[in-house]
């Protein structure tokens, strides 16, 4: 071996994060401190292994590379050179495995902050430095993890911000959620949509957020997965609460400006955990918008949908899927079945007198509601003064309890009776204040009831499906070869029905299948 293979260098350089590699200069600093050594000691440095990562693991991918490096000349005893001892790893394990590995492959380990030895005084001194580094690292981790859990005790969110929020700096109160338009109003339409039921499952809402311009998409594969969805709908933080389950800090109300409401937020958990379930329809598109909603009039199965390859072109048809049916299998022209539908969806439109009748009895409605907002906020503030008597007599139960069967209990009624405050709060806030005029709140719904067909004609599938869930309070019936069964209506249409001289405008009770006589 020559003396210039004896002073081959390579220098090893880490940092905790990614981050720190972009908004620092760490990696840098090392560099040039361990090369200003090797120039020192009369080392050429031949490569530069980097990694961003914590020194707790011993997995790296800029260590694995320099070992594959080291392994290839180990014939030629290549130095090793670290700024620091924490730079190989922040805990002894590592420490000692790393340095065991180093060693394996023929490197020898050197640093301008450490001489390092065979003997015992020098392995005493290294091993020291290593826990030192250790212990470092751990109650770093422990500082950052207590100011975490006081911050979210005060209401504040310490995680990675949600989408539809961001970070914004608030003098004398740091880091805050604030909307980040316009993906809050997407994800804020998204989770009202759930809610309310225009959305039937979660992979319509997947559908909703992957066809949104305006809603971000991940970099690699531009698609929306299931688990977002998912994590999405769970997230309390959008109905203005804060939790921190692994630092045992259970749900609280935030600090940060909520997109929906509570009573928003709990009927989503309702639909997700199976109290209100919908129907999942998972091959709707374009062609077929009644795929999934009209039920065979025979055996009650939803009437699936394809094409039809002819000799010169293909053709759409509905049909049942039920085997055993009587009409199983048996081709229903896409043109007739859904010219029958606008022609039923045709005879839901109201006469224009009519209409201004429904219109004068929502107002009408509208005010009385408006009128009893006091009544009721009034009756909210005795419920809520009730509910905090019960919170404090359960709090001195708990002071007397001695069982922890027993406090657990009253813990757990004390946080049920908190989430019905947060409630009660939230109503109050808005009781006997419309957040609109009438007109401005209703203006869409009553174009809706006017002209259901109207909305029936766009063009987007989702349009399609309002109008079905929308007008229509069950599925609707379908005889081949005789049409429609007798429609069940949704409230505002049946209410129309019910108006005198309302059958002179609207669909009659007998639907729109042919009238039969008795035997």
């Amino acid at each position: 071996m020559t003396d210039r293979e004896h002073k081959q260098a390579v220098i090893y350089c880490r940092v905790s994060s990614i981050k720190q590699t972009k908004v620092g200069d760490g990696l840098n600093s090392q560099e040039t401190r361990c090369r200003e050594f090797a120039r020192m000691k009369g080392y050429a440095v031949i490569e530069v292994f980097r990694d961003d990562v914590s020194g707790s693991l011993i997995d790296r991918p800029g260590m694995k590379s320099m070992l594959a490096f080291l392994r290839r000349r180990r014939a030629k005893g290549t130095v090793v050179i670290i700024d620091d001892v924490s730079r190989l790893a922040r805990g002894l394990q590592a420490h000692l495995e790393l340095r065991g590995a180093i060693a394996k492959a023929g490197g020898n380990l050197e640093s301008p902050s450490i001489e390092f030895g065979e003997d015992s005084d020098s392995i005493l001194v290294e091993n020291l430095l290593a826990s030192v580094s250790q212990h470092q690292r751990q109650k770093n981790g422990e500082q950052v993890k207590n100011r975490m859990s006081a911050r979210v005790m005060n209401g504040y969110w310490v995680f990675q911000a949600p989408v539809g929020y961001k970070y914004v700096t608030v003098p004398g109160r740091g880091k805050m959620l604030k909307r980040d338009e316009p993906a809050a109003s997407v994800v804020q339409e998204a989770l009202e949509g759930y809610a309310a039921g225009h959305f039937e499952s979660q992979a319509d809402v997947m559908r909703f957020l992957q066809d949104h311009p305006l809603f971000p998409k991940p970099e690699t594969s531009g698609r929306i997965c299931n688990e977002r969805v998912t994590v999405l709908l769970r997230q309390c933080v959008y109905a203005g609460y804060v939790e921190a389950p692994s630092f045992g800090i259970e749900r609280r109300p935030g600090q940060h400006e909520p997109l929906i409401g509570v009573r928003t937020y709990q009927r989503i958990q309702e639909r997700l955990d199976g109290i209100h379930r919908a129907p999942i329809r998972r091959n709707l598109n374009q062609d077929f918008p009644l795929r999934g909603f009209v039920v065979c009039a025979d055996c009650g199965s939803p009437l699936t949908a394809c094409w039809s390859k002819g000799r010169i072109r293909s053709h759409p048809y509905y049909h049942c899927p039920k085997r055993g049916c009587e009409k199983y299998g048996k081709s229903i022209r896409r043109a007739d079945i859904e010219g029958q539908f606008e022609t039923l969806l045709r005879a839901l439109q109201p006469s224009e007198a009519l209409f201004k009748v429904a219109r004068s009895m929502f107002e009408d409605l509208w005010n009385r509601r408006s009128a009893q907002g006091e009544a009721r906020a009034k009756a909210m503030k005795a419920e809520l003064a009730k509910i905090e008597r019960q919170v404090a007599q359960l709090l001195e139960r708990i002071l007397d309890a001695r069982v922890p069967s027993v406090i657990a209990a009253y813990e757990e009624r004390i946080r049920r009776l908190e989430e019905d405050k947060l409630l009660i709060q939230e109503q109050m806030a808005s009781a006997g204040r419309p957040a609109s005029s009438f007109s401005d709140t209703l203006r869409t719904a009553l174009e809706f009831l006017g002209n259901p067909w109207k909305l029936w004609r766009s063009e987007r599938l989702e349009d399609r499906r309002s109008v079905l869930k929308l007008a229509f309070a069950e599925r609707l019936r379908y005889a081949r070869g005789e049409g429609f069964r007798t429609a069940t209506l949704s409230l505002p249409f049946n209410i129309l029905g019910r108006i005198p001289g309302a059958d002179k405008a609207m669909v009659g009770p007998a639907g729109f299948e042919p009238a039969t006589t008795p035997l």
